[in-house]
């Protein structure tokens, strides 16, 4: 069974890769991927997907340079200013000359998120479904009916909705927005942040029901395990991301747990090598 974790973050104080000015508190420590390779080697994982970290903001030159570092461990996702109405060409700048593969967009469910449901989303998931990269979405569950029409516009895109949309397992609205983009043939789901919505300690059983909904409703060809290294160290070791998924959902039929633990990330990101 190949395993491939879909969601980590690294970053380094380097002045190489300078932080931007708006971001007045960048992290003290950094993560890696020098870090993270050898947790990958003891738990089995073959590749991993880099998620621009928020603390860079809109330059996506680390995540570019270890991804070219590694290319037979690691592919990227950048990040681009969703107000900016050249977002799409610096998407395809990232595509096309950084190797990245993906974009993701982090709509506030609030009003300061309402950008999602303007004029300038249209042309920059058309710009993604035109150069095959998936988009991903951080949200909560009431962003996904503007989610919902965009993927109406753009059917041929891939859409990955990160952490199952942080839904709550007690809001009972919000699981029924988030099944209800099972009807969207090309929208994905990572079952990741088991481990922040629950509040229990490890296997955080609060959650199973909510993720057995997500893993019946979607289906295994959709459905993605993730770390979320380092944000997870909060309240999980790295193995336990993994062990979750793979000991504790007794309810992922055996067949299906290739699909969730690697199959399905590799079908929308085409890593370099074997």
């Amino acid at each position: 069974m190949r395993l491939v974790d879909p969601h980590v973050h690294v970053w380094k104080n380097d002045p190489a890769f300078p932080w931007p000015a708006e971001n007045a508190s960048p992290p003290a420590e950094d993560r890696t991927p020098e870090m993270l390779l050898p947790l990958m080697d003891a738990a089995g994982i073959e590749k991993t997907v880099l998620v621009q970290v928020i603390h860079y903001r809109w330059d996506n030159s680390y995540v570019a340079h270890v991804r070219d570092q590694y290319p037979d461990r690691f592919m990227a996702v950048g990040r681009v200013n969703p107000e900016d109405p050249a977002a799409p060409d610096h998407l395809s700048y990232w595509t096309e000359e950084r190797h990245l593969h993906g974009v993701r967009l982090s709509p506030a469910v609030t009003a300061a998120g309402d950008w999602f449901a303007g004029p300038l989303m249209a042309p920059l998931f058309a710009r993604a479904q035109h150069l095959r990269v998936p988009m991903l979405i951080l949200t909560g569950p009431g962003r996904l009916p503007d989610l919902a029409r965009l993927v109406e516009l753009h059917p041929e895109l891939d859409v990955v909705i990160d952490h199952m949309a942080d839904t709550h397992p007690d809001d009972a609205a919000g699981r029924r927005l988030l099944l209800a983009m099972a009807r969207y043939p090309r929208v994905f789901v990572k079952i990741s942040h088991t481990w922040s919505l629950s509040r229990q300690e490890y296997p955080w059983a609060d959650t199973h029901d909510l993720v057995e909904e997500v893993y019946q409703a979607f289906g295994p060809q959709r459905v993605m395990w993730a770390t979320d290294w380092p944000v997870s160290l909060a309240r999980a070791t790295y193995p336990q991301t993994l062990q979750v998924v793979r000991d504790e959902f007794r309810f992922i039929a055996a067949a299906d747990l290739e699909w969730v633990l690697g199959r399905t990330a590799l079908s929308l990101w085409p890593f370099a090598g074997p």
